[in-house]
């Protein structure tokens, strides 16, 4: 049986990084005497697979791992027992049944949601949502991602799908998280920062994952996201 599970993480646990959650994550699995699956060879392992693995010091309302079990009673009781055994920072929001067809977590990334907030005051940006709004509107957003090979010029616009701010000077964006295309929420805030012609350290503002979305959209369509907690 696959469980679709979503957490949040937040506070000291954001500077956990991706495999240190992962083991977390097994341990916490056996202390809440979860009936997984195991895999099967020589070294048995746990059958999970997480989405979009999350940057060091990012805070997330929206994380998701796929695991398979053996039994259990009932989603509400599986996140009980999880939410008993999780340390502070980490929180079992909820489970889902997914269909034997369905995609694992990672295989069904398209999109992710960011909030952006400044540690103290607001962003010392003048007239932050117009600015937003002409950034946004530029047929060409130039970045230069770096490989270990060498240096490929790309157009960031492609991958920023919505931006803007609310009345609480936050700035949210809605960007590609896809395996082909993945664009960092901190990296689309620089181009915005050097846009407006304003220089803001990265320690300056939090960054918080709200939401990872998969696309229904067939092909041909205009993109139909959905976040990975509604499939199944």
């Amino acid at each position: 049986m696959k469980i679709r599970v979503k957490f949040a993480k937040y506070g000291a646990m954001k500077f956990i990084g991706h495999l240190d959650m992962m083991r977390f994550f097994q341990k916490a699995i056996r202390r809440a005497d979860i009936d997984m699956k195991y895999s099967e060879g020589f070294s048995p392992h746990q059958i999970m697979s997480f989405a979009a693995p999350l940057g060091v010091g990012i805070e997330s309302r929206g994380e998701y791992m796929d695991i398979e079990v053996l039994s259990m009673t009932s989603p509400e009781d599986m996140k009980q027992a999880l939410n008993r055994v999780m340390v502070e920072g980490v929180e079992v929001l909820s489970l889902s049944i997914l269909p034997d067809q369905a995609k694992n977590a990672m295989a069904s990334v398209a999109a992710a949601s960011y909030m952006l907030k400044m540690r103290e005051g607001n962003f010392p940006i003048p007239e932050l949502k117009t600015r937003i709004r002409d950034f946004y509107n530029q047929d060409n957003i130039p970045y230069t991602k770096e490989t270990k090979k060498n240096a490929i010029e790309l157009n960031l616009k492609q991958g920023i799908y919505e931006i803007d701010t609310d009345a609480c000077d936050t700035v949210h964006m809605l960007v590609n998280a896809s395996s082909s295309g993945s664009i960092k929420p901190a990296m689309v805030f620089e181009k915005l920062c050097q846009f407006a012609n304003v220089e803001i350290p990265k320690s300056a503002y939090q960054i918080t994952r709200l939401e990872i979305y998969t696309d229904l959209a067939k092909e041909g369509e205009a993109h139909r996201f959905v976040p990975l907690a509604e499939v199944g």
